[in-house]
């Protein structure tokens, strides 16, 4: 019986010292990803060489507007391309009084698929583009089921277009200016609505989940040209589209979100880009591994909760 217990006692302290050691490479890297390497920047890419102008889609407004103020902060030109002329015009004009860059607009629906990239792909010709954001996209305007959103043959076909549509086009309009250079940098910005069960958002998580799948797939196929391609997968920032108006530590405003998240391009191939979003996603995928069930109920509760509170709204 001792020399069992001996043995039992060997194997506990093995699978201890196994455990810990996870643990602790779990939190090396943690720290070392989200912290240190971003604030040393090591392996990080220096934006302003990569070329002189810098393209964002859905630049008006929330993280769009903050990437570009970004970018020109480190005195790159900036191409802003959104919907409303008026918008971009106002923004473009604050952008070059405040940091003294070249500013070009382009008014472009991305939901019309039909003549835009010719008209955007025209205007580019001959640019040097060294980075380009792929922010523009579309959501739900509430939680809701698959059958039962209203509108949905229009905001599904627009959600495809706009949030799948527009990357594939704006990386095959920009690349081969960058491959020909060999440098270059594409953030595509999917949400942590791809890396998370998502229910009640169907679409619009499925159509972030393609363009993870398609940022990491072309950045192997073109890190070879010194092109730099990022997935950012954010949760929720305090912009128009989430629809949240005061910012919170977990819901940051779009320059707190964009302060920390470009950090991380050439440190990191795919992220939250914030840490809290980060650990949100590990505490729910944590969960998920556990009891899937249980995790998918909690999650559909949330979400009919949101569901909730918009429809007493709109009939108020």
């Amino acid at each position: 019986m001792e020399s069992q217990n001996g043995v039992f006692d060997r194997v506990g302290i093995i699978c201890t010292v196994i455990v810990g050691f996870w643990i602790l490479k779990f939190l090396l890297s943690f720290v070392y990803n989200n912290f240190l390497a971003p604030a040393l920047q090591i392996n990080g890419v220096n934006l302003k060489e990569a070329g002189k102008w810098a393209v964002i889609t859905g630049a008006t407004d929330g993280i769009g507007k903050a990437y570009a103020e970004a970018l020109a902060k480190k005195k790159l030109n900036v191409i802003l391309i959104s919907r409303t002329q008026a918008k971009l015009d106002d923004v473009a004009a604050e952008i070059t009084k405040k940091y003294n860059v070249e500013t070009k607009t382009i008014a472009a629906d991305f939901t019309n698929i039909n003549e835009i990239y010719y008209k955007i792909d025209k205007q580019l010709h001959g640019m040097e583009i060294g980075v380009l954001i792929n922010n523009v996209g579309m959501s739900y305007p509430r939680p809701e089921y698959f059958i039962d959103l209203k509108n949905k043959d229009e905001i599904y076909d627009n959600i495809i277009k706009c949030n799948i549509y527009s990357v594939v086009n704006m990386c095959k309009i920009v690349l081969p200016g960058m491959i020909e250079r060999k440098r270059g940098v594409i953030v595509n910005i999917a949400s942590t609505a791809a890396q998370i069960p998502s229910p009640l958002l169907t679409v619009y998580s499925a159509s972030k989940a393609f363009v993870d799948k398609f940022s990491e797939d072309l950045m192997t196929e073109y890190s070879r040209f010194n092109i730099t391609i990022q997935c950012l997968l954010p949760g929720y920032v305090a912009t128009n589209m989430s629809k949240i108006r005061s910012s919170t530590w977990m819901a940051p405003s779009p320059a707190k979100y964009v302060a920390d998240a470009i950090d991380t391009i050439g440190v990191r191939e795919r992220t939250t880009g914030y840490v809290p979003h980060t650990l949100l996603v590990g505490v729910v995928n944590f969960m998920t591994s556990i009891s899937p069930k249980l995790s998918r109920w909690l999650i559909v509760r949330t979400y009919t909760n949101i569901r909730a509170r918009a429809i007493r709204r709109e009939m108020h």
